[in-house]
C-alpha cells in the first residue's frame, strides 16, 4: 500500500511539480475563456477547473492526465444557461456526475475497444487544428508586437532545451511564460494579458446547493443537457486517456476514470463550478514537461486557485501571446504528422476514417459528432472488408446425384446475399450436401439465408442436408430458423 502511495504520489516530485505550475498557468485563460463560451462568469470555469483537477487526481483512473472546464463542454452549456440560469448549469453539472458515475459501474470505459486507431488518430488531428484555430483570435487586428512575442515565445520553447543540463530541467513552456512576463513589464509593452480577458476571483470557492426547485420539471430541463455532458467528457476522458497511454507507454483504469470524472462534476457543481473532463492539450503540456503521477494534476488545481486568488495581480499581467505560444507548441506536438506522411502507405478505407473523423469535429466543434461518424464508418469499412472472405465451393459425386457445397468464412448481413448466390437452383439433382464445418453464422440475417437455400432447394423436390455447424452457429440456427420447421416456406414468406 505504502509503495503504491510512493509510486502514484512521490516517485517524481520535481517534475510534477513543474509541469504542475505550467499546466496552471496554461489553465487560467482557457478556463476563463470556456466561462465566456458558456455565458457565465469567470470564476465559474475557475473554479471547476481547480475542483476537477484536484479531485481527479485523488479518485481519477489515468495517472499524469489532467482534467478541468473544457470548451467541449461549455459549448453544450450555451443554450440552458441562456434560457434557464446558472443555477440550472450548476445542477446539470451534478447529475451529469452521476451519469457518470453509473457509466463507470456499467464498465462503459471498454467501450474504448471498438474505437479504431484511425479514430483515435482523426480525434487527436482535429484537436490539434481547434487548439490552433482558438489561438487566431489573439493574432488577428493586433499590433506587430503579438506577433514578435509570439515568435519568441515558441523560440524559447523549442530551442531552450536544447541548453546543457539547464535545458532537460526546466520546462520551456514555463520559461516562456516568465521571460515574456518579464520582458512585456521591463519595456512596458501594451499588449493583450490574462487580465483583460476577465476579472478573476478573489475568493474561495465554498460549498453550495444549487437553488433550483426539486422536481419532475427540474429533471426534464437538465436531463437533455446532463445527458450530452456525460456522454461528451466521457468521449473526450477515455480518448485522452488512451493518447495519455501511448505517451507514457502505461495503462489505465478506463472505468475507474469514469467515477473519477463523475465525483469530480460533481463536486465542482457544490462548487459553483461548471461541468469539465480531460483536456488533452494540457495532458500533453504536462506529460512533454515532465508531469508523470497524480501530483502533477493536484498541483495544477491547487497553484490555479493559489495564483487567481492571492496572486491575481502578477496572474493577471502575463501576455496572451506567451500562452498563445505554448498553445501554439501543444497544437504542432499534439498533430500527427505521420499520419499525414503515410497517407500513401495506409488503407484507403483507414484514411477515410481519419479525415471523416478529422471534418466532422472542426466543421462541428463537437468531438462526439466526430467519433460517431468515425466510429461507424470504420464498422462499415470492417464489416464490407469481413463479408469478402466467404467462399463456397461445390463438388459433384461420381454417380451425378449429389452436390456437396463446403461454405468457408463468416456468414452474417453483408455476407448473407453473396451465400445465396453461391448455390445453383436450377441444377436438376437428387440430393445436396451443405458442409458448413469452416463457417460462421452471427445473425438473423444470416440464417434467413440459409432458410431461403434451404427451402429453395426443398421445393424443388432436393433432399438437403446441413452437416459441420458449430454449437454457436447452431444455436442462432436453431432458435431463429424455420426450414425444419412446419410450413417452412409460408413462414420465410411471412404467411
Amino acid at each position: 500500500m505504502q509503495s503504491s502511495f510512493k509510486q502514484a504520489w512521490l516517485s517524481n516530485i520535481r517534475g510534477d511539480v513543474l509541469a504542475g505550475i505550467v499546466v496552471a498557468l496554461a489553465l487560467i485563460p482557457e478556463a476563463i475563456a470556456f466561462s465566456i463560451i458558456a455565458g457565465v462568469d469567470p470564476k465559474v470555469g475557475l473554479y471547476a477547473s481547480f475542483c476537477i483537477a484536484v479531485v481527479i487526481s485523488i479518485v481519477g483512473g489515468r495517472p499524469g492526465m489532467i482534467s478541468a472546464a473544457t470548451g467541449a463542454m461549455a459549448l453544450l452549456m450555451v443554450t440552458l444557461v441562456k434560457e434557464h440560469g446558472l443555477e440550472y448549469l450548476l445542477a446539470a453539472t451534478i447529475l451529469c456526475g452521476f451519469l457518470q458515475i453509473f457509466a463507470g459501474f456499467l464498465r462503459l470505459g471498454e467501450l474504448m475497444r471498438f474505437v479504431s486507431r484511425s479514430v483515435v488518430t482523426g480525434f487527436v488531428n482535429a484537436l490539434a487544428i481547434l487548439i490552433f484555430l482558438a489561438q487566431l483570435p489573439e493574432l488577428t487586428n493586433v499590433t506587430w508586437h503579438v506577433y514578435a512575442m509570439t515568435a519568441g515565445g515558441l523560440g524559447i520553447i523549442y530551442l531552450f532545451p536544447l541548453l546543457p543540463k539547464i535545458g532537460q530541467v526546466i520546462p520551456s513552456p514555463l520559461v516562456c511564460i516568465v521571460v515574456l512576463t518579464a520582458l512585456a513589464l521591463a519595456v512596458g509593452i501594451d499588449i493583450r494579458t490574462v487580465g483583460d480577458m476577465g476579472e478573476l476571483p478573489d475568493t474561495l470557492p465554498i460549498f453550495l446547493w444549487p437553488e433550483v426547485p426539486l422536481n419532475m420539471e427540474t429533471l426534464l430541463i437538465i436531463l437533455p443537457y446532463s445527458a450530452a455532458l456525460a456522454v461528451v467528457g466521457l468521449l473526450e476522458s477515455m480518448m485522452t486517456a488512451t493518447i495519455v497511454d501511448d505517451l507514457t507507454d502505461t495503462s489505465s483504469d478506463k472505468n475507474r476514470e469514469c467515477k473519477g470524472q463523475g465525483i469530480a462534476n460533481i463536486g465542482a457543481g457544490l462548487m459553483g463550478g461548471m461541468a469539465g473532463c480531460a483536456m488533452i492539450g494540457q495532458s500533453i503540456i504536462n506529460v512533454k514537461s515532465g508531469g508523470r503521477t497524480r501530483l502533477s494534476c493536484m498541483t495544477a488545481g491547487v497553484l490555479l486557485l493559489l495564483m487567481v486568488v492571492y496572486l491575481s495581480e502578477w496572474v493577471s499581467k502575463i501576455p496572451m501571446a506567451a500562452l498563445v505560444a505554448v498553445m501554439i507548441m501543444v497544437s504542432i506536438g499534439t498533430f500527427n504528422w505521420g499520419s499525414v506522411r503515410h497517407l500513401k502507405k495506409t488503407p484507403l478505407s483507414s484514411n477515410i476514417v481519419m479525415i471523416a473523423t478529422v471534418a466532422v469535429v472542426v466543421y462541428t466543434h463537437n468531438l462526439a459528432y466526430g467519433v460517431f461518424v468515425g466510429v461507424l464508418l470504420a464498422a462499415l469499412f470492417f464489416a464490407n472488408k469481413i463479408a469478402h472472405y466467404l467462399y463456397v465451393e461445390s463438388t459433384l459425386s461420381s454417380d451425378g446425384s449429389k452436390r456437396t457445397y463446403h461454405v468457408i468464412g463468416q456468414v452474417f448481413f453483408p455476407s448473407s446475399e453473396k451465400f445465396i448466390n453461391s448455390f445453383d437452383f436450377k441444377e436438376a439433382i437428387d440430393r445436396v450436401v451443405i458442409d458448413l464445418t469452416r463457417a460462421h453464422f452471427w445473425d438473423v440475417t444470416s440464417v434467413a439465408a440459409l432458410d431461403k437455400v434451404v427451402i429453395k432447394l426443398r421445393r424443388d423436390g432436393t433432399v438437403v442436408d446441413i452437416l459441420g455447424l458449430n454449437e454457436a452457429s447452431s444455436t442462432i440456427v436453431d432458435r431463429f430458423g424455420v426450414h425444419d420447421k412446419p410450413d417452412a416456406a409460408d413462414r420465410l414468406i411471412g404467411h
